[in-house]
């Protein structure tokens, strides 16, 4: 049985998390509830932070709080002194009324609206992630209207595409991201911006993929964005302050996943653009990262109650349990995969074989298909791992099921972050018809 951070078993079998029962924290609390170990998340937080103070680097590391985010994670992010990266009005505003320092926060999107580009100035943050012209245009319209100065990254495609175990380099400009370095956009947006009064161009953004297990596709990457680099400072005299290489850092979520330490990724990242420095007689840059699966995924525990149970013969068993794809989305959109334990049954074998089914009405319904589990019965808690990463952030109200409630725990002390949502908060914005009757 792989644990994760500091969950146990204690003396009565029962997993525990951060020094706490998960089967008190479900009667507390109720099913389905998330529970998040934050000392993991203060680990993998420092593990970055360490890494670039150790080898002299200059650096942000911004909470890719896409993927998940509330007041509480982000006064914890804040805690650990994290960046932050947004990627829509609402992550800034849970983002300013969290009191997260604004000067350290970083607006992403690929079409952000005018009145978020309005409340990212009116909030002063730190820097925006200029996606495409149409974004160009509008933060000048907005500074010279606000007569305001907007530090920004340009974000560009470099070609390099992960797929988790391999990478491949590609010219193809097919991505609704960024600027393509390779057709001539990424040097027509350096000329709309670099020379304009109320814009400071800093550098270059580039992300690659998601969930990857090596550094050869950031070393790429990186190559290729510090050869752009290289070339605007030969033929315009500009030397970037900045590069951002994004993030995609994996995670365990089972045995046949195999991810790196946090420093592994930092320390090579590091190299390679040492390296490139020195090739292209360049200033170091200081290096930004954007960590948010790395950091919360595996961090992330669900728990459910099992209810009713079903035999098909001769081809499986299944278990329902009390939430489902209306909590994580993911098994059905990607056919994410996922570990589980019977929580208050953790020290006997695993003897049975379930698919684990969820609540809602679709046949795609299921979190875990043949799980290797504990003989379940019907009141069982079931803990699944490693739901911390678009877990709650993707969840949603079909079938009209409230969201559930999500707990922080550590040194022995649970709390609640997110209040489970209530009959009565389902309709809340609903409003009565006023059509008369039809004939």
């Amino acid at each position: 049985m792989h644990l994760y951070g500091t969950q146990q078993i204690n003396e009565l079998g029962h997993l525990t998390i951060g020094g706490v029962d998960t089967i008190e924290l479900a009667k507390q609390y109720g099913t389905p509830l998330f529970v998040y170990d934050t000392a993991l998340i203060r680990k993998r937080s420092r593990g970055f932070i360490d890494t670039f103070e150790q080898l002299g680097v200059k650096a942000q590391v911004a909470y890719a709080s896409k993927a998940f985010a509330c007041v509480a994670a982000y006064q914890l992010a804040a805690q650990e002194n994290l960046s932050l990266d947004v990627v829509s009005g609402g992550e800034l505003y849970t983002a300013i009324k969290a009191g997260f320092p604004a000067e350290r926060i970083h607006f992403h999107g690929n079409n952000k609206s005018v009145a978020e580009l309005e409340l990212a100035f009116e909030t002063g943050i730190g820097c925006i992630v200029v996606d495409n012209f149409y974004e160009i245009s509008l933060i000048k319209e907005i500074a010279q209207q606000k007569n305001q100065q907007m530090k920004i990254l340009l974000r560009v495609t470099p070609g390099v595409e992960a797929h988790t175990h391999d990478f491949i380099t590609t010219g193809r400009a097919d991505s609704k991201f960024g600027f393509d370095l390779n057709n001539g956009q990424a040097d027509e947006a350096f000329k709309q911006v670099v020379n304009d009064e109320h814009i400071e161009l800093l550098g270059l953004h580039c992300h690659i993929g998601s969930q990857i297990f090596e550094t050869e596709g950031f070393s790429l990457a990186a190559g290729k964005v510090m050869q752009k680099m290289g070339a605007w400072k030969e033929q315009h005299g500009f030397a970037a302050q900045v590069l951002n290489l994004g993030g995609g850092f994996g995670i365990r979520y089972t045995e046949e996943d195999k991810p790196l330490e946090p420093h592994e990724y930092v320390a090579d990242m590091i190299r390679t653009v040492q390296d490139e420095s020195k090739k292209l007689n360049l200033a170091m840059p200081e290096i930004w990262i954007e960590p948010g699966r790395s950091l919360v995924g595996d961090a992330g525990t669900s728990l459910y109650t099992i209810g009713s149970q079903k035999t098909v013969p001769n081809v499986r068993e299944y278990i329902a349990v009390d939430g489902g794809m209306s909590d994580n989305i993911r098994p059905a959109l990607y056919d994410a995969k996922y570990e589980a334990i019977i929580a208050n049954k953790a020290n006997d074998p695993k003897t049975s074989t379930y698919t684990v089914a969820g609540k809602l009405c679709e046949s795609g319904d299921k979190l875990i298909i043949d799980a290797s589990l504990q003989n379940a019965h019907t009141g069982d808690i079931l803990a699944m791992f490693c739901t911390g990463a678009y877990g709650y952030s993707m969840a949603s109200n079909y079938n009209r099921v409230p969201r559930p409630a999500v707990v922080f725990v550590e040194n022995g002390e649970h709390q609640l972050a997110i209040k489970r949502e209530s009959y009565e908060d389902l309709v809340v914005n609903d409003l009565p018809l006023t059509f008369a009757k039809g004939e």
